[in-house]
């Protein structure tokens, strides 16, 4: 058989002779970053060795962008790939050699090779392409088999097929036209949501992994706090990700020194430093990340070598290959977010004595970020900010939006900055979260910037009389033990904006009755828009209250006959579990289309006509109505009319319930046909 798989590759060898495109064999180098990619990869047997792709190519168009070509052969048939059951591309197998469908199929062999070369961080885009047959005569494949896909780290590195591909395409003469097909090949709004939603999955899953490990390793189970827990998680990724400048920290460089001053320890403090640095961060965030990991890495027990390793070069190894190459992939990921949700599964956050840091999934800060209309010109402010989920969802928008409507690289590259620099607004009391919220808003690309540790009673007024802050947009998920529920710091930032929305997610009945004067003062300047009932168990566990989201239209005065949209959003086509343990999968699974339910309640929010039906005022979870100004009847319930009036079918119920038990009755002996 190997003898046929020769033949499939000199087969395609003479296509291209013929095509004048310059190929490689198993072991030429096309260049050295290439070479370096596959030699350091996993081989396709899945241990040490160097790779070797049947052909490589080296793509260059008229504008000088380079794109690596890998191609595979095989010569048996049903050879040429292996899709899982939901269409992907398999890389792993079970039974006894996981590794074997990549040493077995064509395009999964060629992914393999292509996925070594983006990790390598040379290249961020790859064509991989399989190549099968069986029949050959006189040098000419009679049955062949070929298919090719784009991989790029904009597209989260998942293959999008070339249909109808041909290798004429890669005929120089050909080049633009086919970067022009390829350029094309974007992941949809559903696969990119399908796709952040299936790596924070794993990354949750990661951090629980690691967590339980610290949870059950009994020489420092008692000896981190869950603060403690919070920065040793940070700095470890700190010190890992990648930083422009600085090498990349390998495994291999923490050499389990038993010194005070030269250890695992020190290294990432160091590391730390530099990444921070490299990043411009403003000296007192700088100072303050390290007064809050210093104590941390400097405990013995953590930096002490034990047979000759260190409990930080065991964690950091768990962490380089499990969770950085999800951070550092093109998908932006609200980590933080997950890190203390996995930490608040074991132990209640420090701080959290009245049920107060509860962290707003990322679908939920989207749908808020979305109903607020942010835009590339929206300047966006929490006050309560946690780690940052809101505005890393903000950003998101932003920073898509400017992408779709700036065609100039150097004003779209002016507008992004200014986006992160200077229109982004948040504002977080607790230290321990703060931190957070400081390494999510780097890892977006450093909307730090204007990231505030401190109470915003004091710190927002005197940041909009120092700076040029037009808020127009704002979002929050406010302490519910705060005056009205937390509807306070709604009041006190909707007068402070102009213009614009906004929108809180909050205990709910702060808008029947218990919102204190708050929700009364907001309605004399503020008129309140849509009124969403949250499903019950939104946080699932870490806090039991039942939210709502209330959305508002900015410095326009609510009158008693505005219509205002009331949405029961209880089934939002999640399920949710309680899951304690993190040995056990995640708990948030997408049963009823979740994915379009959130897209039609913004539509209902801005008033567009939705795609889909689910929530409609013809089956009741839609209802328009009016409210008092007294800010006391908010909530969907509030509104929902029950209609009393008998029916037909009510009477036959009841007298089919009444013969029902009057024969029962009579077969007992209770009573008697004629009673």
């Amino acid at each position: 058989m190997a003898s046929v798989e020769e033949k499939v590759e000199e087969y395609y060898k003479a296509q291209l002779d013929k095509l004048h495109i310059r190929h490689y064999g198993k072991t030429e180098e096309i260049n050295s970053s290439i070479t370096k990619a596959l030699k350091e990869a996993d081989s396709k047997s899945g241990g040490s060795g160097n790779n070797y792709p049947d052909i490589q190519l080296l793509l260059q168009n008229s504008t000088r962008r380079d794109i690596p070509v890998m191609i595979e052969a095989k010569g048996t048939k049903n050879k040429l790939e292996k899709l899982s059951k939901d269409g992907n591309i398999e890389l792993k197998s079970t039974g006894k050699n996981p590794n074997s469908v990549v040493q077995k199929y064509a395009v999964n062999g060629a992914l393999h090779y292509g996925l070594a070369i983006l990790d390598e961080g040379t290249y961020n885009e790859v064509i991989i392409i399989g190549i099968n047959g069986t029949k050959l005569k006189d040098s000419v494949l009679s049955d062949p088999e070929i298919k090719a896909y784009y991989v790029a780290q904009k597209n989260g590195k998942i293959p999008k097929e070339i249909n109808n591909f041909d290798f004429s395409q890669m005929k120089n003469e050909n080049l633009d036209s086919f970067y022009s097909v390829i350029n094309q090949l974007l992941l949809t709004d559903k696969e990119l949501e399908q796709l952040k939603r299936d790596k924070e999955e794993l990354l949750e899953q990661s951090i629980k992994d690691i967590h339980q490990r610290i949870y059950e390793d009994a020489t420092i189970k008692n000896l981190l706090s869950t603060n403690d827990k919070l920065y040793f998680f940070c700095g470890l990724i700190m010190a890992g990700l990648t930083t422009q400048g600085v090498k990349p920290l390998e495994t291999t460089d923490f050499y389990g020194n038993d010194d005070q001053c030269d250890n695992d320890g020190t290294k990432i403090i160091n590391r730390t430093n530099s990444f921070l640095q490299k990043k411009k961060c403003p000296n007192d965030k700088v100072e303050m990340v390290n007064n809050y990991l210093k104590p941390v890495f400097e405990k013995r027990d953590l930096w002490k070598p034990i047979n000759g390793e260190s409990v930080i070069k065991s964690v950091y190894k768990q962490v380089k290959e499990d969770i950085l190459p999800l951070l550092e992939s093109n998908i932006r990921l609200d980590f933080t977010g997950k890190i203390l949700n996995s930490l608040n599964d074991w132990v209640s956050i420090d701080n959290d004595k009245k049920n107060d840091v509860v962290l707003t999934p990322r679908f939920v800060t989207n749908l808020m970020a979305r109903i607020t209309r942010t835009n590339k010109d929206s300047f966006v402010w929490d006050t309560c900010m946690g780690s940052s989920g809101f505005l890393v969802s903000a950003m998101d928008l932003m920073i898509d939006d400017a992408k779709n409507t700036i065609k100039d690289n150097t004003v779209l590259d002016s507008k992004i900055k200014n986006i992160k620099q200077n229109q982004l607004l948040g504002i977080e009391i607790l230290g321990n979260i703060y931190i957070l919220a400081v390494l999510n808003m780097i890892l977006m690309g450093d909307g730090s910037s204007q990231i505030i540790c401190g109470d915003s009673h004091k710190e927002a007024p005197d940041f909009i009389k120092t700076h040029n802050f037009p808020a127009n947009v704002f979002l929050l998920n406010p302490p519910y033990s705060a005056p009205g529920k937390g509807l306070n710091f709604v009041d006190e930032a909707l007068s402070k904006m102009q213009t614009g929305y906004g929108a809180v997610l909050i205990q709910e009945n702060a808008g029947s009755g218990q919102g204190d004067v708050y929700a009364k003062r907001i309605l004399e300047k503020n008129t309140l828009l849509a009124s969403i009932h949250m499903p019950n168990d939104l946080f699932n566990g870490k806090s039991s209250v039942q939210t709502a989201i209330y959305l508002f239209q900015v410095n326009c005065p609510h009158e008693v006959d505005d219509m205002v949209t009331f949405i029961d959003f209880s089934e939002d086509g999640y399920v949710r579990q309680n899951r304690k343990h993190s040995t056990q999968k995640v708990n948030l699974r997408n049963v009823d289309h979740a994915l379009e339910r959130y897209n039609e309640i913004v539509a209902i929010c801005l008033g567009k006509k939705p795609k889909t039906a689910y929530y409609t005022e013809t089956n009741e979870l839609v209802i328009k109505d009016t409210i008092t100004l007294n800010g006391d009847d908010w909530t969907f319930n509030q509104h929902k009319k029950i209609d009393t009036t008998p029916t037909e079918e009510d009477f036959k119920k009841t007298v089919a319930d009444y013969l029902a038990w009057k024969v029962s009755a009579i077969l007992k002996g209770e009573v008697k046909w004629d009673e």
